[in-house]
């Protein structure tokens, strides 16, 4: 045995003794071990421990916007770790990081959302919004508007708010759901309306919605659809709440993604792009006007607060991170690749019989799998894991969708991908799928 293999053997055994994966099989992990134990990351690359490289189509986690391995952000950090690493920002304490990136933010953001609350991801962003908003109805004299509305498809996180918002598997795995979650059809202004109707407007503090929903199965939404939605808000004033947790910093080839609809929210929670993941971050900013209100209405202290809101490392990083971004024209590089991708998926539906749909808005995609592409009809049991597992022999990882009746391949590559990484990328797939095909025609 060499002294790699017995690396891979010890840090697998550890592994399935010692680390409790996120959103990963229990049991396969004790059977089969990490399905990758990565080493390295550079561009668009991720290495494992046998040498082995892989196109990373999702950005890892929908968040590496900048790509792997950039020693910029390294430096910053360290830059930063050695003059103040960690502050607390309790009782009003501050930091310059964290000063100058709201500010920065306020600068790129959609016009009119002017002050940030800062959290360490996603979850945190979405579970602070919900309870700002309720707070925020509290001040307004208006108790019972505490009811928050979500969609069907809509993932919003995994704390104990956002499980309960998002989409139903993640509800399914506790028994015991934070009250006041309300769910409506997806992209459907008149169902929004009529839930609205039925519980009463006077009882809901705000609508949130992805613009475009990511781990749902990239899903996007009609034209008109967030023009009805804010002209919905507004006539039953009803907070409007964008979770921009995937779309922001230049994935959709927009800086925002509801910069696609011409809308504004009241409230907007962002969080993995904004450090590509470098280090954890998120937030939430808030409108001028309720920012305003806050101010005027709230005596003592806002209860609430996480130890690492606003942490000076992270802050620094989210910082150099936009500005290489904004530097490297990123933004426009998911829109122009967004399209080269999107043709890429055309043209496998065009030569290839089991795949129906396919969609996308700058470098967040999807590939649906079906039986028929006339009827669009549905295989028995999902493909699209399948494929995924012959494209990561192939040397590209992606990630299937199969609940609610989908079978969906979805795609999120770095913002840096260039043209010949994407080809690559859409030769993988015609090959996986090829495979795959075989394989179900061999055990028919």
């Amino acid at each position: 045995m060499t002294k790699n293999e017995r690396l891979i053997q010890e840090l697998s055994e550890l592994d399935k003794k010692h680390f409790l994966h996120p959103i990963s099989p229990i049991k396969q992990q004790q059977e089969d071990g990490a399905a990758f134990i990565f080493t390295e990351g550079k561009g668009v690359h991720l290495y494992d421990l046998n040498g082995n490289c892989y196109i990373d189509g999702m950005s890892s986690l929908w968040n590496v916007n900048v790509g792997h391995g950039r020693e910029e952000l390294g430096k910053t950090a360290m830059e930063q770790m050695q003059k103040l690493a960690y502050s607390s920002n309790f009782s009003t304490f501050s930091n310059e990081p964290a000063i100058r990136l709201s500010a920065k933010l306020a600068q790129i953001a959609p016009k009119g959302l002017s002050a940030t609350f800062f959290a360490s991801g996603g979850s945190e962003a979405n579970d602070t919004a919900y309870k700002l908003v309720r707070n925020y109805w509290l001040l307004k004299g208006k108790p019972s508007k505490k009811k928050i509305i979500s969609q069907t498809k809509s993932y919003h996180g995994v704390s104990m708010g956002a499980t309960s918002t998002g989409l139903k598997p993640y509800r399914e795995f506790t028994n015991s759901l934070a009250p006041d979650f309300c769910y409506v059809e997806h992209f459907s202004a008149q169902a929004l309306r009529e839930l609205i109707e039925t519980e009463g407007a006077d009882t809901i503090a705000a609508f949130i919605s992805e613009p475009v929903q990511g781990a749902g199965g990239v899903h996007i939404a009609p034209e008109n659809y967030f023009k009805e939605v804010r002209e919905i808000c507004d006539e039953y004033e009803i907070l409007f709440i964008t979770d921009e947790v995937i779309t922001a910093f230049g994935r959709t080839g927009k800086d925002f993604g509801i910069e696609h609809y011409g809308v504004t929210p009241d409230v907007m929670c962002f969080a993995k792009g904004v450090t590509s993941g470098y280090l954890p971050l998120g937030g939430v900013m808030l409108s001028e006007e309720i920012h305003q209100d806050f101010i005027e209405l709230s005596e003592g202290t806002m209860l609430h607060g996480y130890t690492y809101s606003g942490h000076p490392t992270a802050c620094a990083v989210g910082l150099k991170n936009i500005e290489m971004i904004e530097n490297e024209n990123l933004t426009e590089n998911a829109k122009v690749m967004g399209k080269e991708m999107l043709n890429g998926f055309n043209w496998l539906k065009s030569n290839l019989e089991i795949i129906g749909e396919v969609r996308g808005l700058g470098l967040m995609g999807a590939i649906e799998i079906v039986k028929d592409q006339v009827t669009q009809e549905k295989f028995d049991s999902p493909v699209s894991p399948l494929i995924v597992g012959e494209a990561a022999k192939r040397g590209l990882i992606c990630r299937s969708v199969i609940f609610d009746g989908q079978d969906t391949l979805v795609f999120a590559p770095p913002l840096i991908i260039n043209k010949t990484e994407i080809e690559e990328m859409t030769s993988i797939l015609y090959d996986s799928i090829l495979a795959v095909e075989r394989q179900m025609v061999q055990t028919k």
